[in-house]
């Protein structure tokens, strides 16, 4: 993964022999057009994944997968994420697939699962009514947003979604990490909203959420519906479905885009188009 505005700075190791996928919502994003172009001049092939049919990315990519989520209204816009995610998804399994990575029960089990996404997605928002009052609670001072692995990367889009909509200041660092510093910024009473949906990496979640409960935190854990362990540590729980861990983010990252929303309501923020914001950021 390469950040769009850095890429071309650093001398990309990119070739005739590289496959980029270039990857905007507007398809008109200025450093991801300005990285499209360097990779191409590296003689990469471009598969654009994009929102916008006839896009400048669109137009520019080698291929096309659009995301057809439809017209958006909303600058941080959960369904351009969502689409996005579901058609990376898509674009793993069929190379694990193409590659031989794969068995086909497993390749055939993967794929239901992914079929299963739009009924948990609607569970999940159905299943947690209570977010707003977690927002009342929670998003009223800056923010940490924790997680390992897969559930760093939705901490990440946590973190954003709250500065973005809200303008509360919001912090996402790997779990691992707090004690090579970040830890000294925990004191009593500071929000920590703990992402713990990978499985396998969930006990050592588990060890970070009991560090900075030490320290006073109050924490919100996200987890799969059924995690007993993470009852018994966190303040609060959003639960989401059971689903394949690598599909986790997809459910997720709901929920945390719900509390940034409901934090932003209270606020009385203008949700749809925040301060400082553009639907298509067209300068670098």
């Amino acid at each position: 993964m390469e950040l769009a505005s850095e890429l071309r700075y650093g001398e990309p190791m990119v070739d005739e022999h590289t496959l980029v996928l270039v990857i905007s919502q507007s398809g008109e994003t200025a450093d991801t057009i300005a990285a499209l172009k360097e990779c191409r001049r590296h003689g990469a092939t471009i598969i654009g994944i994009v929102n916008v049919v006839g896009s400048t990315i669109a137009k520019l990519a080698d291929h096309t997968l659009y995301t057809w989520a439809g017209p958006e209204i909303a600058v941080a816009t959960t369904k351009g994420y969502t689409t996005q995610l579901a058609v990376l998804y898509l674009f793993a399994l069929y190379a694990a697939e193409k590659l031989g990575r794969l068995q086909k029960a497993e390749y055939s089990s993967l794929v239901r699962s992914l079929k299963m996404l739009p009924k948990l997605l609607q569970e999940t928002i159905d299943m947690n009514y209570q977010i707003p009052a977690l927002a009342g609670r929670y998003a009223n001072q800056s923010l940490f947003f924790i997680g390992r692995n897969t559930d760093y990367a939705v901490a990440l889009e946590g973190a954003l979604k709250m500065k973005e909509i809200s303008y509360l200041h919001a912090e996402s660092y790997a779990a691992g990490e707090l004690k090579h510093g970040t830890i000294a910024l925990i004191d009593e009473g500071q929000p920590v909203i703990a992402v713990c949906c990978n499985e396998a990496l969930c006990d050592k979640t588990l060890s970070n959420i009991v560090e900075v409960k030490a320290r006073g935190a109050k924490v919100l854990a996200l987890a799969f519906r059924g995690n007993r362990k993470i009852v018994s540590q966190a303040d609060d729980v959003i639960f989401i479905p059971q689903i394949e861990t690598i599909f986790s983010a997809a459910l997720a990252v709901v929920p945390l885009q719900l509390l940034a929303y409901y934090a932003a309501k209270e606020k009385g923020c203008d949700i749809d188009k925040p301060k400082n914001l553009a639907k298509s950021v067209t300068v670098e």
